[in-house]
């Protein structure tokens, strides 16, 4: 079933979600449907989110919860784990991290705070498996001054993306620019009305090659190379 049909005929606990955003996930989730994976999400609310998440991924998908509320330890059921602690104390992230981890998706529904979602991506992202996601969403917020945003302004967790667009393309900037662990373990970044996807995988050394027919010769040459830094 699909992801949009399992929120319309939602017959478990409240589930809050632009509507908007169900072809996005559907698009980029849909390669793990039934297969094991191990999902964070940030912000627990009415806990029908993450049964969502368990419905839609079927019965090998483990699925963390993560909120500062500790009436939201009420929602841990079969495949449904939640622990209670803020989404900005690395501490408590880390003990997440130890005890789950490494992540296939994560994805940050939690306060909405430009600060917060920062803190959570630096020390998360790294701990997301080769080939997962990272979402955050409900980025409206980063362009309103209450939640630490506005404008383009400096602070927002939408400016720190646009700057994680050149991160990506670092190996063209012509020594401008550092090669990170972001740069080597990043295969895109797809923005979207209010979201973010940060989609990992293994990466390998970047190349164009020259293919075709050549005076009745198959031709196929490197015409340059650039093999991975470390980072």
């Amino acid at each position: 079933m699909s992801l949009w049909s399992l929120f319309h005929e939602n017959p478990g606990k409240d589930v809050f979600k632009w509507v908007h955003y169900l072809p996005n996930y559907e698009k980029h989730f849909e390669r793990f449907v039934n297969r094991p994976l191990t999902l964070l999400e940030i912000g627990c609310l009415h806990g029908g989110s993450l049964q969502l998440w368990k419905r839609y991924f079927g019965p090998h998908a483990r699925i963390v919860g993560i909120d500062i509320n500790p009436a939201c330890a009420a929602h841990v059921e079969d495949q449904i784990d939640v622990r209670i602690g803020s989404q900005d104390d690395p501490a408590f992230l880390q003990k997440v991290v130890d005890e789950f981890g490494p992540f296939d998706i994560v994805i940050d529904d939690g306060s909405h705070m430009c600060a917060h979602i920062l803190a959570s991506f630096r020390v998360l992202y790294p701990h997301v498996k080769e080939n997962g996601l990272y979402v955050a969403e409900d980025l409206h917020t980063n362009y309103w001054p209450e939640y630490g945003g506005g404008l383009r302004a400096p602070g927002s967790f939408i400016e720190h993306a646009k700057g994680l667009v050149d991160e990506l393309n670092a190996y063209h900037a012509r020594e401008q620019l550092d090669v990170t662990r972001f740069t080597n373990s990043t295969a895109s970044i797809h923005f979207y009305d209010s979201m973010v996807f940060f989609e990992k995988a293994r990466l390998s050394a970047r190349r164009d090659l020259i293919v075709g027919t050549r005076d009745g010769q198959r031709v196929r040459q490197t015409k340059q190379l650039m093999p991975l830094k470390k980072t």
